[in-house]
């Protein structure tokens, strides 16, 4: 028998553990243009939530003690569609000024003749994060991986 599917069902926000909350919301907000909505300063308890004035995105919890490690059962990256690939180049030009290394050398598409892609890049923890469209309008290479790119990066 077939679970019936949840109607409407959509995520919410995504939680991240991070080593310094300071650190990542800097990061976060400069990347995506997040504003900071809430955050607690109190020792032991600091956290940041940051998004949009429409909604909650992310929320930046000060628990780890050690980098993200991507051996390990858990999250595997996070993606963020965008609308165009001009906002794709934006955000490719803010992080090559905030000196962020981009995997696989900036715009690929997602597969070879994709129509879909973007760019791989890590947060200051190691998250792996993905920002991408679904329209790239233009000629961009795969990486030949033979396998769907977002999953092995």
């Amino acid at each position: 028998m077939r679970t019936q599917v949840m109607s409407n069902i959509r995520t919410g926000h995504v939680g991240i553990n991070v080593i310094d909350v300071d650190r990542s919301a800097q990061f976060y907000t400069k990347v995506f243009g997040f504003e900071v909505l809430r955050e607690s300063k109190e020792d032991g308890k600091r956290y940041v939530f940051i998004g949009d004035d429409q909604r909650l995105v992310l929320t930046l919890w000060q628990q780890a003690g050690a980098q993200f490690d991507a051996g390990i059962a858990g999250l595997h990256h996070l993606s963020f569609e965008v609308d165009s690939i001009d906002e794709v180049k934006e955000a490719e030009s803010r992080l090559r000024t905030m000196n962020v290394p981009l995997l696989h050398g900036g715009i690929v598409a997602h597969s070879e003749a994709a129509a879909s892609g973007g760019i791989f890049f890590t947060d200051p923890d190691g998250v792996r994060l993905e920002i991408f469209t679904s329209v790239l309008g233009e000629s961009h290479p795969a990486p030949g991986m033979g396998a769907p790119l977002c999953g092995f990066f």
